[in-house]
């Protein structure tokens, strides 16, 4: 039997965490061969190697190595890369994940040279057109061939922009990984626990809206001074270099550190009392995990994690983030907006249904 040949296109930490439970469902299944395509978007060795080897993720059998630059730099190298190593493998159909410009990117190479494109998380929005993120959102959707909707909210974006006929609600792939990856840090949780103090927030920024603007960089800390706890921050390189040029203060309750592994990140989120962050990946998992948000942002792409205040939008402004930390956010137990944990199974199936109705239809 001819095997499914599928091309899977990563470039970022989120990615590869996604990319994890979706290759082992595909690894499971004898019709199906994947290759990955690591376009290097993310090339620090705690930002990409550590992730393949903690989260059994298979070698890639490429890598671009193409690393950062501008918008336009670097998701035109992908592009040129990606393309040739598609002529060159021929896969019957290319998954991408989220909303990098490593996303963007297979979705064109694919979409010009006639392959179908499937994207997992497909139909999120924040609609804020001045975030790269959305831009990539919505033109990989409209690019794709099949959606997966991770939340009832996506598939309503899906349907609003004529995109319903090619959208499926699969559920989220991080609440696959939270609920597999969990099991396996309990099994040692020593292991992936950090010498923090018993009672601490956690911090993540990344985003350039804040990341690149001195004065709401500075803010956010400031904020962070206030606070009566420690707050443990690992740190993009990306990012400790900007608070170097910004010259920004540190306050001394800020433990900056080197950027960690997902099991090492889900262990601090575990233990935490509150996240402070402007990772959309980030609300979510903490909304799973049911820990207090702060999200550094005007706008999120995850509304769901706002219901019943597990979130709130304070943007940079000092004055909000503090009073963020003062109050207890939430009022009952989070809902369940992310599935059922077999958001990669159904991925698999609908992408081997799709590929065998084309064959029938040739």
């Amino acid at each position: 039997m001819k095997k499914i040949r599928i091309a899977t296109i990563i470039g970022a930490r989120p990615q590869f965490v996604k990319a994890a439970t979706v290759s082992r469902i595909l690894k499971s299944k004898e019709e199906i061969t994947e290759t990955i395509i690591h376009t290097g978007q993310h090339y620090d060795q705690n930002m990409s190697d550590v992730f393949f080897k903690e989260l059994d993720i298979p070698e890639p059998n490429y890598n671009l190595e193409i690393g950062s630059g501008s918008h336009g730099l670097q998701t035109g190298t992908m592009l040129i890369k990606i393309e040739e190593l598609l002529l060159q493998e021929k896969p019957d159909i290319v998954l991408i994940y989220g909303d990098t410009n490593s996303t963007i990117a297979g979705a064109l190479a694919a979409a010009k040279i006639h392959i179908p494109v499937a994207h997992v998380e497909a139909g999120l929005r924040s609609h804020n057109r001045k975030m790269p993120e959305e831009i990539n959102r919505i033109t990989s959707d409209h690019l794709s061939d099949l959606l997966f909707a991770p939340t009832e909210t996506a598939v309503k974006h899906l349907t609003s922009e004529g995109l319903k006929k090619k959208t499926y609600l699969v559920g989220d792939v991080m609440y696959d990984s939270l609920n597999y990856y969990r099991k396996i840090i309990d099994r040692d949780p020593d292991k992936y626990k950090f010498n923090s103090p018993d009672t601490y927030y956690l911090a993540t920024i990344h985003r350039p809206v804040n990341s690149d603007n001195k004065e709401k960089l500075q803010s956010i800390f400031n904020a962070f001074s206030r606070f009566n706890h420690q707050v443990v921050f690992p740190a993009h390189p990306r990012v400790r270099k900007m608070i170097g040029n910004h010259n920004i203060t540190v306050p001394q309750n800020v433990k900056i550190m080197e950027p960690v592994g997902y099991l090492a990140m889900i262990s601090l989120l575990t233990h935490c009392k509150k996240i402070f962050t402007d990772s959309g990946g980030m609300q979510k998992e903490a909304y799973i995990l049911g820990k207090p948000c702060v999200t550094l942002r005007e706008e999120t792409e995850w509304v769901e994690t706002l219901y019943d205040n597990w979130n709130v939008l304070v943007g940079a402004d000092e004055g909000k983030i503090h009073a963020a930390e003062q109050c207890e956010l939430f009022s009952q137990e989070p809902k369940n907006f992310y599935g059922d944990g077999t958001a990669a199974v159904k991925i698999a199936n609908h992408m081997v249904s799709f590929l065998a109705k084309a064959k029938d239809t040739d």
